[in-house]
């Protein structure tokens, strides 16, 4: 049996106030993507029995898969169970078997488990359950009638978790296959991206899209195809051309951040980095460090915001006087300072204005980022106006950048 069309459906009253972002949604559709299945709609219903039985009710109308995130807690406003089995006709019932496991989950972490709790147990005719070993909320997955229907709860650890170990397995594979990788660029924006790329973003199969983010400009290569295999040698002369064109601009590929792969870089040579931050604020050791391994690599930062930081770090106090805190020469005597001080390979170093004000005549969004390393310092000036925020992830992205470029020897960078 194949999956021809998938619907989710996120629940929680929460959502619609806009009190927390629904992350469960996009990441399984990813999922779904990668098993063949496609996605036809989406929706989000909050913490209503009425609402959310008609929602299931239209879905398994048109779908033959629905996923539902979330309302599977036992207080009195979690409310998928008792929608599924409205929705079914059925009548949930305690399972004896779950309610002792999950009574022994609570003895085990030396508590006595509330009676609130016990809805936790509950199955319906039509549903098995999917185990959670790292929380309470059992999930369901039920066969009717030639659909099917998934219950995951809420939190994303727990749904990831059991969505991988215990729904997949399940889970036929759809019909289509479906392969595609996604290129991280840094550097170059994305009007300019689709530019490059303007002969390949309007086509369909290969399809080439380009997308904004955080980190940069990321670009998708997808194909369909009878198979995988069908779909990656579909896609494979689009993505070596794509790759060919932003070749000075991609610093990694799907789940790698950048930090993954300047650690990758850092180990191979078996060298090692401090940082000497300014006005980001640590957000450039946090990047870094954020990474598994990194201790490996990472010997430490410094936060120097103000001038007498910088003058202790081993800025020269004359330097200062004579050119400012946002300067090109601030800049390098910070990187080069941090790798004296930490006695590493290389030294990373921002100074600039986040704003709102300027500062020493220099608007905000002027950042200044160094690399002082085995082959020289390298400074460079970026102008990048935005919101105090995004100007700090802005310069975290280009000092970040710009190391990568010269730790594979690119000496234009």
């Amino acid at each position: 049996m194949h999956v021809q069309a998938a619907e989710i459906i996120s629940v929680g009253t929460e959502l619609l106030l806009g009190e927390i972002v629904d992350t469960n949604a996009p990441w399984l559709a990813r999922e779904l993507r990668d098993h063949g299945v496609p996605v036809f709609h989406k929706a989000v219903v909050g913490d209503n029995r009425g609402r959310l039985r008609e929602a299931i009710a239209l879905a398994l109308g048109r779908s033959d898969l629905v996923i539902i995130g979330g309302g599977l807690g036992p207080t009195d406003d979690d409310l998928t169970r008792e929608a599924i089995a409205d929705a079914l006709g059925e009548t949930p019932q305690i399972d004896g078997r779950l309610l002792a496991r999950l009574e022994e989950l609570f003895r085990s972490r030396g508590r006595p488990m509330p009676a609130i709790n016990r809805k936790q147990a509950w199955l319906i005719p039509s549903a098995e359950p999917l185990d959670n070993p790292i929380g309470t909320a059992y999930g369901w997955f039920v066969r009717w009638r030639g659909r099917s229907v998934v219950a995951l709860p809420g939190p994303p650890h727990e749904l990831q978790r059991m969505w991988r170990e215990q729904v997949l397995p399940r889970l036929p594979r759809g019909q289509a296959g479906f392969w595609h990788q996604t290129l991280h660029t840094l550097g170059i924006g994305e009007g300019s991206v689709g530019e490059m790329l303007a002969d390949f973003t309007n086509q369909r199969n290969p399809s080439v899209a380009t997308y904004a983010r955080r980190h940069g400009v990321d670009v998708r290569v997808a194909a369909s195809a009878p198979d995988a295999e069908a779909a990656r040698q579909a896609a494979a002369p689009v993505l070596a051309e794509v790759e060919r064109r932003l070749a000075p601009f991609i610093w990694g590929r799907d789940e790698e951040t950048i930090g993954l792969v300047l650690g990758r870089a850092l180990s191979a040579r078996q060298q090692t980095v401090a940082v000497a931050e300014s006005f980001t604020g640590g957000l450039v050791a946090d990047t870094l460090t954020d990474t598994p391994g990194a201790s490996a690599w990472f010997r430490g930062g410094m936060i120097a915001y103000s001038p007498a930081a910088k003058i202790a770090l081993g800025v020269p106090a004359a330097l200062i006087e004579r050119h400012g805190v946002v300067s090109e020469e601030v800049a390098g005597a910070l990187a080069t300072a941090v790798r004296a001080r930490f006695e590493t390979d290389w030294g990373l170093a921002t100074t600039g204005v986040a704003g709102p004000a300027p500062l020493e005549g220099h608007p905000p969004g002027t950042t200044l980022v160094a690399v002082a390393g085995p082959d020289g310092l390298v400074v460079r000036r970026l102008g990048w106006p935005g919101e105090r925020r995004q100007v700090k992830e802005r310069a975290t992205n280009g000092l970040l950048m710009l190391f990568l470029r010269r730790l594979r020897g690119d000496r234009q960078a």
